[in-house]
């Protein structure tokens, strides 16, 4: 078990950092073999135990497929990229680093304690920039001591810390106008939302895969039990709604009475005015 407290409750990266982090990764993936990209984070502390990652820059870093433990991260274009930074933003510190994964890799550790010369308490973001499910791309971890209980020296690991997407207003605004840009002018507005509801009942029912596979591998005695997520799940089934009480049965007649009412009205409405602008053309 970890030896210490995490200092970081939750990790917020901004759109920013996801299109230099894409923007990254494509560029590298053109002209090498890169299997993933390694950068800098940049951010500060929004509240307490709450980080707020709102820019990064990218550093070469080069690494052995067959032998993790060879690696090579230019630290010196780091330190020039970051003195180049601080002159434009002073506010913006070295938070932690990221990679494009997708998971954890054996040399992550060692990484991580180059980066911690910049900062203490560096952040692990690993940001997946071809996604194959639907989720959000980030995963954060921060780097903790854990102690063994056969008595053997104590090693660093990484425990994982929430993350979230989050942006400014004016943020906000610039994303809006990305998806204008990219989005299919051909497809209705019905279709859409029909498409993106399509879309979250997929991206749900993963989550419920995911939490499916989990207490298999609990009851089979893979993992051990983690009471604290037990308790999670516990919330969630106590907020489903009981489908068989009358009450539940009733409410939703109701609600989809007044739906369907309100569509007939509208079609009945419909259908009275092209009737009158059949009569008015007939009478020209």
């Amino acid at each position: 078990m970890p030896s210490t407290d995490l200092l970081v409750s939750n990790v917020v990266v901004h759109p920013l950092v996801l299109l230099s982090v894409v923007d990254h990764f494509n560029r590298m993936g053109k002209i090498g073999n890169q299997k993933r990209v390694v950068g800098v984070l940049l951010g500060a502390w929004r509240s307490k135990g709450v980080l707020d990652v709102s820019n990064s820059f990218a550093v070469p870093f080069d690494e052995d497929d067959n032998d993790k433990s060879v690696w090579f991260l230019d630290h010196d274009y780091l330190e020039n990229m970051y003195g180049m930074f601080k002159k434009v933003n002073a506010r913006e510190k070295i938070v932690g680093w990221y990679h494009t994964g997708p998971k954890l890799h054996r040399n992550d550790v060692a990484i991580n304690e180059l980066i911690r010369r910049y900062c203490a308490s560096s952040v692990l973001v690993i940001i997946d920039a071809k996604p194959q499910h639907l989720k959000i791309p980030t995963e954060a971890y921060i780097a903790v001591e854990e102690v063994h209980d056969d008595g053997t020296p104590t090693s660093k690991t990484f425990e994982h810390v929430p993350s979230e997407i989050g942006a400014e207003e004016a943020e906000e605004v610039g994303v809006e106008h990305l998806l204008r840009d990219i989005k299919d002018t051909t497809i209705g507005t019905l279709s859409q939302r029909i498409t993106n509801q399509l879309q979250g009942l997929k991206g749900f029912n993963s989550q419920i895969q995911n939490i499916h596979n989990y207490l298999d591998e609990v009851t089979s005695g893979k993992l051990p039990v983690n009471h604290q997520i037990i308790y999670n799940l516990q919330d969630i089934f106590n907020l489903l709604p009981d489908v068989g009480m009358p009450e539940f049965i009733r409410s939703l007649s109701i609600k989809t009475n007044d739906q369907m009412l309100a569509i007939y009205l509208a079609a009945m409405i419909r259908s009275v005015i092209e009737i009158g602008r059949a009569s008015c053309r007939e009478r020209v």
